[in-house]
Formats: C-alpha cells, sequence, structure tokens
C-alpha cells in the first residue's frame, strides 16, 4: 500500500496530470507524468476502468500495479506525479507482465521529459 502521501486522490489532480503530463503506453496500460511546480513526494494514482474486468479483477488489477510503482517511485524526481491507467489487456495479464510493461512506460515517459 502506499502512504497516504504519495497517493494521487484529487480528480483535478488526476485531470491535471492526464492532460498535461507526457504519456507512454503498452499494451496493458498508460502512463501519464507530469511535473508540477511546488516539489514534494512523488505521488501516483491508478485508474482501471470496467473494461477491464469485474470488480475482483479490476482490484486485483490495482493491487498488482500498486506493488510494482512503490519502489519506482524512489527514482522519480521531487514533484513528480504519475498516473497510471489500466487497459483491458490488463485484466488477464502476469504480474510479471504488468512490471515490464509499467517500468517501460514510465522510462519511455521520464526520458521524454528531459
Amino acid at each position: 500500500m502506499l502512504p497516504r502521501d504519495r497517493r494521487v486522490t484529487d480528480a483535478r489532480d488526476f485531470r491535471d496530470i492526464s492532460r498535461r503530463g507526457r504519456r507512454a503506453s503498452s499494451r496493458t496500460v498508460v502512463v501519464h507524468l507530469s511535473t508540477l511546480a511546488g516539489g514534494g513526494l512523488p505521488r501516483a494514482g491508478f485508474v482501471v476502468g470496467k473494461a477491464v474486468g469485474n470488480s475482483v479483477v479490476r482490484h486485483r488489477v490495482v493491487r498488482r500495479l500498486r506493488h510494482q510503482t512503490g519502489p519506482l517511485l524512489a527514482s522519480l524526481p521531487e514533484g513528480t506525479s504519475v498516473v497510471v491507467r489500466a487497459l483491458p489487456a490488463a485484466g488477464s495479464a502476469t504480474s510479471q507482465d504488468l512490471a515490464v510493461d509499467l517500468r517501460s512506460c514510465l522510462a519511455d515517459a521520464t526520458r521524454s521529459r528531459r
């Protein structure tokens, strides 16, 4: 579980990060990365729609993504916010597939930011 200060929870923040942030996508996830003025600890939020599966599947995907994202936040610069949106293929993907796609997308988004 991510600590409260490491989570994106406000709908306005989700919208701003998704609209203004750099985007990278794969078969299972889309990562939006934004650096906001004001610094602060890196934060992450997750969007998993009904197209991914039923409630059990969606929550399993969120738990897997959260588990993979936690350690990756430490490598991001201060003031960075990340929104991870799961695509329908994430419902049937393994934890390893999600981890590879998440790392790849996060690397692409940070690389294109610089």
